[in-house]
């Protein structure tokens, strides 16, 4: 147990049951059940990054702040974006459910490229407005910008709270923002989205 809970061998980031057996010479039952009574895990690694962005603080603080006291009337989204997913179809039309068979459906893929999902989700209701783009460029997210300004109701402030993406910072974005003066923009501090 104590050997468990040090460090592991050089290179390695974590302890094996094997390694351990071998360490301790039992057999690797037993080990298992050792460390089993014990509720300890060797296999299991929490990792964590701290931020080392100069502002970490005062970031966090305004980001946080949105979520516990949004400014009066404003719409707080959290908008974020998800690269390179899988545009997948199957490659046969799948047979439907009948009595005493289930539904089945070819076990191949036909790949049809990449998307991108951009998402902006309202932190007050949870309610999303999502968009799919073939690119991921600022043109791709302006025009995101675009959909939700037209869908978030007019006269209504929205604050965003955004990752340190490089389109969320391109001039052609920063320039969108000044035509839409009802937008304001929250950075995350990095590595922190």
């Amino acid at each position: 147990v104590e050997l468990a809970q040090r460090s592991p061998p050089d290179g390695e980031t974590h302890w094996t049951i094997r390694a351990l057996a071998k360490e301790v010479d039992l057999s690797p039952a037993t080990v298992h059940k050792i460390l089993a009574r014990h509720e300890i895990k060797p296999h299991r690694v929490k990792s964590f990054k701290v931020s080392t962005d100069p502002e970490f603080t005062k970031k966090t603080y305004d980001v946080v702040g949105l979520y516990m006291n949004p400014p009066d009337r404003a719409v707080v989204l959290s908008i974020d974006e998800k690269t390179q997913i899988q545009a997948l179809g199957r490659t046969q039309k799948g047979l439907p459910m009948k009595a005493g068979r289930p539904a089945t459906m070819t076990h191949e893929d036909r790949r049809n490229g990449t998307t991108t999902l951009y998402a902006a989700m309202n932190t007050l209701d949870g309610t999303v407005i999502g968009r799919h783009s073939k690119r991921h460029r600022h043109q791709e997210f302006i025009a995101f910008l675009e959909q939700v300004e037209e869908e978030v109701p007019a006269g209504r402030p929205i604050h965003a709270i955004v990752d340190n993406y490089s389109a969320h910072k391109h001039k052609a974005v920063l320039e969108w923002l000044k035509e839409h003066r009802r937008w304001t923009f929250h950075s995350a501090p990095t590595s922190c989205s």
